[in-house]
């Protein structure tokens, strides 16, 4: 697997990649590393586990539970809720680790591994490198000495923490600014982590609700449904005559949207809309938000003409909330529906972000698609360019002259990114332009700039 660390914990393919003796590993490697940096200092350490309904998350869930009562740590299993529900526990039950079990929105046969830090933040980029060397050292060079073990009371003890649930629920509730009454949202649950969550905490908030993708049964996760794939939202909203439709992924921790006409409302439109209801509330402070460089075009020049200043970051919603914490920032996210509003959440958190939205909606007496229009998606155009060396995208003067041309040639209307992939041999090439065509003529000239160049 490589460096086994990603940008979102320790994710591949269940039972080949991410293996139950990784698990139970890295899990011992955590305990070792948290209580090496005085985590577990002056008290017995308590960690929360929870997972998402893949079929592999319950044998990765006892590899995980194993390891760290074998490591001394007292473990609450909260069973399947959202990754942001197990940040959330974490934080608000005080304990001194959590662990998630998910792959997000992949297919089903991946699994992964995430663990939060004390208060329910990802854990920093140092404390993954060290858990990573503890495990290498323990499990697979077997270089360090051999671990204490506890015995007799000194082991871990497991309970089930039922009460997760409804405790995630309450906390929900407690953030929105006004009831959904009179609202009929149709929630696309991708059968995943939110199945029972979400449609419980939107009707608890007034809405009617009418559920798809909401049976999970260990197998059928993403299959076809969810913020991936939105036709089937698409569908049920305009069948159904709601006002709008949610959807998230496998783990809850994204949100896209579905207006009353059955159009999609990404991202960056979520991002405008909650961005312009917080102002009006007086919790968006410096009045700025945080967004990543894929972000559309139309998104910063509607932020900029509501007089809203926009920080880009580098993709991946952990670079989003690494400049948020810095800086002091309220709101962030990506256009892939990772919203973070930092004031009530540590993490992307999909239900929260529907809930949200759907107030502004109730709170306004306008539609969605009224309020997502603040912000119009300019023709984006992406195109993957494979097999050329992507560690000179930025040396190259051959490129940096197409780049220049190409932005004359767009001008204040247009942008272009050339982004080497994190993963694959490859390049990514998008242009934004106020035309289709000419977004689509630009990226096929740069594509070709690309495989010059860099080929």
């Amino acid at each position: 697997m490589g460096r086994l660390f990603g940008t979102d914990g320790v994710r591949g393919v269940a039972n080949a990649d991410l293996t139950a003796e990784l698990a139970l590993g890295l899990s011992v490697a955590a305990a070792h590393v948290l209580a090496e940096v005085g985590t577990f200092e002056g008290h017995r350490p308590v960690a929360v586990v929870g997972r998402d309904p893949r079929a592999s998350g319950e044998f990765l869930e006892a590899a995980v539970v194993a390891g760290l009562a074998s490591a001394g740590v007292d473990v609450l299993r909260v069973g399947v809720l959202p990754t942001p529900a197990v940040a959330h526990l974490t934080g608000a039950l005080g304990a001194d680790l959590g662990v998630m079990l998910s792959a997000s929105h992949n297919a089903m046969p991946d699994n992964g591994i995430k663990f939060f830090a004390r208060g329910g933040h990802k854990l920093a980029d140092e404390l993954e490198d060290r858990i990573e060397a503890e495990y290498d050292e323990q499990f697979v060079h077997r270089t360090a000495a051999p671990w204490q073990r506890p015995t007799g009371a000194g082991v871990g003890r497991v309970k089930s923490y039922d009460q997760g649930l409804d405790q995630y629920i309450a906390h929900l509730l407690g953030v929105l600014p006004n009831r959904l009454d009179g609202l009929k949202i149709v929630l696309d649950e991708a059968h995943g982590a939110a199945a029972r969550v979400s449609p419980e905490a939107f009707t608890r908030a007034g809405a009617e609700i009418v559920t798809i993708g909401a049976q999970p049964d260990g197998l059928n996760i993403n299959d076809g449904c969810g913020s991936t794939h939105l036709d089937l939202l698409k569908a049920a909203v305009v069948e159904h005559r709601a006002d709008l439709g949610i959807a998230h992924d496998g783990d809850a921790d994204r949100c896209l949207a579905v207006d009353h006409t059955g159009a999609e409302v990404d991202g960056d439109q979520i991002l405008a809309v909650l961005a312009l209801a917080m102002r009006e509330h007086g919790t968006l402070r410096h009045d700025t938000v945080v967004a990543t460089v894929m972000s559309n075009l139309g998104f910063k020049l509607a932020m900029e003409g509501q007089g809203l200043s926009l920080v880009q970051t580098a993709v991946g919603d952990r670079y989003v909330l690494e400049s948020m914490k810095e800086h002091g920032f309220a709101l962030g996210g990506e256009q892939s529906g990772h919203v973070i509003i930092l004031d009530h959440a540590t993490t992307g958190d999909g239900t929260l972000t529907g809930l949200l939205l759907a107030a502004r909606v109730a709170e306004t007496g306008r539609t969605l698609a009224d309020l997502a229009g603040v912000m119009e998606r300019l023709p984006q155009v992406l195109i993957n360019v494979p097999d050329v060396d992507k560690s000179r995208v930025k040396t190259s003067a051959e490129l940096a002259t197409a780049v220049a041309d190409a932005e004359r040639e767009l001008g204040s209307t247009g942008r272009v990114l050339l982004r080497p992939s994190g993963t694959e041999p490859l390049v990514r090439v998008m242009v934004e332009a106020a035309d289709i065509e000419q977004a689509r003529s630009v990226a096929e000239r740069l594509a070709d700039s690309v495989k010059s160049a860099l080929g």
